[in-house]
Formats: C-alpha cells, structure tokens, sequence
C-alpha cells in the first residue's frame, strides 16, 4: 500500500501547478495586500522583491539594538487588515497586538502653543476650545462635513475601479455638492478663523503626498476616519504586520522571494505573460500585479510596449508629490514627557509648503513629524533607551539639490531645532543615526524622481484621472499602490488591492 504522506506532497505540488500563477511585483503593503487577495481566489503568488526583506517603504532597519520602521507608523483602518486575516481562515487580533493611541497626536506650533488630538470627541472639543473658543461651532461643522465626505469617498469609492470616464461621470455631483473641487486648507478656513486650527483640520494630505492648500478637500475625509476607527500602533513596530501578511502568504502555499529584481515584464501582443528578473531568470504569469511605483513601471518595465496613455511625455508632465528626508536615531535615554506622536509646525508653514511643492527649493526651516514608538512600545529600543525618527518634508529631485553635499548639513540643522524645541540635550545622548533622503527614494525604492508618495492626489490626478488598477496599456497587468486609485497611505493601499477582486479574473476562469 502506497504512503499516504508520500503521495499527499506530489498531490498538492500537481494541484499547485494547476493553478493559474499571479506574479507581484514588490512587497510593499499593496502587494503583499494583492498576494493575499490573490491567493484566496486560488492563484498560486509569487512575490518579488528586489530588497532583502519584505515592505517597501514599510522596510524595518535594525540598529545596534534599536528597530525603526521606514515607512508608516500609523494604522487608521484596522478593518481592512482583520479582512486580510479573515480570508486566511485567521484571525488578526490572535498575531497582531493593535493598541489604540489617546492621543493621536501632539501638533506644537511655533508659538510654543500646542493641540493634543484625541480619540474622545468631547474631550477634543476642549481642547479646540481652548484654543480658540470662538471656533468651537465651525469645528462642528467641519466634522459634519468630513463625515458625509468619508461616506462618499472612502466607503462608496475606496473600492470603486474607475475603469470607465461613465465611473467619474456618475460621481461628480456628489463630489461637486461636497466642495471637492475647493483645497482641504481652503475648507478647513471656511469653518475656523485660528490659523492652528485651520492647519490642525488641514494638514493630513501631507501624510499621502499633497499640498493642503492644493490638494482636493476629499482628503478631510482623513479627518473622520480617525475619529471613526482611531489611530493604533502595532506592537513591535509597522513591520509587525508586514511579517504577519508574509506569514499569511506562506500558509496559503505561496510565497516571497528577496533579492529577485524584475528588470522586465514580458508581453506578447498586448498581454503580459510574465517577469524576467535582472538575473536572467524568466518567471511566466497568467496575471502580473505591480505594486512599483507607477512611473517606473511604466517607464521601465515595458520596454518593447508602444503606451497609448501613459507615454514617457505625459508622466513627464504629471506632478509628483514631495519627497522625505528621514532621520532615525537612538537615544541612551528616555524623554518620557515626549508623546509617541508630534507634529511641530515650523515659523512659515505656508511658504514651506510653497518651498517644497512650487518652487522645489529645500528651505532653511522646517515643519517636521517626530516619532517616538518606544512611548508605547519599549521593545523598539535597549531598556531606559529611546527610538525615534524625524521626517521632514522637502522637494522631490526635480529640485536638483545634491543630497549628497545637503544631507549632513541638513540633519544638523534639523537635530538644533529638534533640540531647541522638543528634546533638550538629546544630541549628546545619541547612540545610533541613519539618514535616508529622497536619493534613497530613487535608488532604492526605485521611485521616479524620488517622490515618496508616486502621483500628487490633485483633483484632476485622482479616481478616474490616476492610472487605473486595470492597466491601459496592457492586458492582464495590474497596478496597486501609492500611485494608482485611491492613493497613498496604508487605507489607501490596502485598498488598491482590494479593487483587485473586481478587476482580475477569477482562477477558474483562466485555468
């Protein structure tokens, strides 16, 4: 009688051959995200990375004894997550330990005043008013309008794939009826009179890539989202949930490969058929998803590929969103009087943002992000140690600074007012540095002309008008991630593969 154990793995390895293959390209949240997805359809995945470990911009450095996460810090949609793990037969609460933040924030303007940005709403309410009493009714009214803008944007076109101008068409009165052709900033001063406040209600598109004075007033849905769903910290860092989605991944018999380069995507007529990798390797796919950068995608992946709409002219001529310099450093002592989160509005916020977006010059002052994970979590740090990474918002390459020369000079810079208004004395007690910059961006992420977040959310670079999750150019690729619909930011990605289940065709369909 034949070994049942012995007959069961060439079984399944028949039974896996069988399945139509799904190739992703890159490990970000997106991708990962796709695989999954993907996975739970009944596509054998392969992920490609071409770093050695999972996440993208989510990437992990770990440091003499320190852990920073790269990328995002913040998790304000857990749902979308615990539906990953649910379509795994799992669920997430049992591998990810989520706390809630209270507060969100600290935003310390350069008067020295500051707004602690809660999770209870009379709690906040206080605060504003405090602040500015005057503006209490106005802050009401703005988060009426956020609400009905969140139903719109995030719950009926989170999902939606904007394949069809007919798509646009059919939302375009709602979006015209909430002021989405008006500016966040322009909206949020429409309601409040104290500029902290207009900057409080304002300045969330800069964590997705857009100008607040630019970008469309659909982006106060953020505004809501938090207050609806809270804004958590997965213990042991963001790459805590970039192992568990590896981990799902692998439990579905699929799998991520590092050090795999994709130098091509192959195509026959005008359908993808599959990756060559940068070491010759041809990989051949029923379905490829690109969780790259849009712009490189296209521009690099496609070499024998005429584009019809994303030609190199036209993604010359989109506008890209700001790029980062990031510092992550590790302190041999604890500022407990530091919340995990701070935002700290610099002396010329708006001519900043003008700096950064309009005439691309890296300015002598800042606004920065300063995050301290260790508040909530110590695992992130050597115990009575603190870790910590400070963004500052600065130009992509267009700009021509030379990082090379600039970044030392600049985070010099930045540690003096760090030190001036936040945490006194802390560069004496640095125990580890590292800097990334928009350079990192380009080479490492491969991320045109170095923007952290790939396309601007303009109005008229948004839905319909973003590349689609459906590539235009050929058939059976698909694109997740920052640059496509509905845009950056962890819901925003997450998101992008969750559009894939109306796009891609069923397994059965294709085996």
């Amino acid at each position: 009688m034949p070994d049942s154990k012995q007959d069961a793995a060439p079984a399944a390895r028949r039974s896996a051959v069988r399945r139509p293959h799904a190739v992703v390209i890159g490990s970000g949240f997106g991708g990962l995200a796709a695989a999954i997805r993907l996975g739970a359809r009944g596509y054998r995945v392969t992920v490609l990375e071409r770093l050695d470990g999972p996440g993208g911009r989510a990437y992990v450095h770990r440091r003499d004894g320190y852990t920073f996460d790269a990328g995002p810090t913040i998790v304000t949609a857990p749902f979308l997550f615990e539906e990953l793990w649910t379509l795994c037969g799992r669920k997430f609460s049992d591998d990810i330990d989520l706390r809630p933040m209270d507060p969100f924030y600290r935003i310390r303007f350069d008067d020295g005043s500051r707004l602690d940005c809660h999770a209870d709403s009379e709690r906040m309410r206080q605060e504003v008013a405090r602040l500015s009493p005057g503006d209490l009714d106005g802050y009401d009214r703005f988060n009426r309008l956020s609400a009905r803008i969140y139903k719109v944007g995030f719950e009926e076109l989170g999902d939606v794939p904007f394949n069809s101008i007919l798509d646009m068409a059919r939302v375009a009165p709602d979006m015209v009826r909430l002021g989405s052709h008006r500016s966040i900033y322009a909206v949020a001063a429409k309601h409040v009179r104290d500029e902290r406040l207009r900057f409080a209600l304002s300045f969330h598109p800069l964590f997705v890539g857009g100008n607040p004075f630019k970008v469309t007033s659909i982006y106060g849905l953020i505004t809501h989202l938090e207050r609806k769903f809270g804004v958590h910290w997965a213990m042991g860092g963001t790459g805590s949930l970039v192992d568990g989605m590896v981990k799902l991944i692998a439990g579905q018999g699929n799998e991520v490969r590092y050090h795999a380069e994709v130098a091509e995507i192959t195509v026959r007529g005008r359908t993808a058929t599959g990756v060559r990798l940068a070491s010759g390797e041809e990989i051949a796919a029923d379905v490829v998803v690109s969780n790259g950068d849009t712009a490189w995608t296209y521009r690099n992946l496609l070499p024998g590929v005429a584009r019809k709409r994303w030609t190199d002219r036209r993604l010359d001529r989109v506008n890209y969103s700001m790029s980062l310099f990031v510092w992550y450093f590790g302190t041999r002592r604890r500022y407990d009087d530091v919340p995990h989160h701070t935002i700290i509005v610099g002396p010329r916020y708006r001519e900043l943002v003008e700096d950064i977006f309009k005439r691309k010059v890296l300015s002598d002052n800042f606004s920065l992000y300063l995050h301290r994970p260790s508040a909530t979590d110590p695992s992130v740090a050597p115990p009575g140690c603190d870790a910590y990474y400070v963004l500052s918002p600065v130009p992509h390459l267009e700009s021509g600074v030379d990082w090379e020369e600039r970044a030392e000079p600049y985070r010099r810079a930045v540690a003096n007012y760090l030190e001036e208004t936040t945490l006194p004395g802390f560069q004496a007690e640095i125990a580890t540095s590292l800097v990334t910059t928009p350079r990192d961006f380009q080479d490492r992420l491969l991320s045109y002309r170095g923007a952290a977040f790939g396309f601007e959310p303009l109005l008229l670079q948004s839905a319909w008008f973003r590349p689609h999750n459906r590539s235009e150019e050929v058939d059976r690729l698909y694109l997740v991630g920052a640059s496509t619909h509905p845009g950056a930011g962890l819901p925003g990605v997450i998101s992008s593969a969750r559009i894939l289940d109306k796009v891609v065709p069923d397994a059965d369909a294709i085996a």
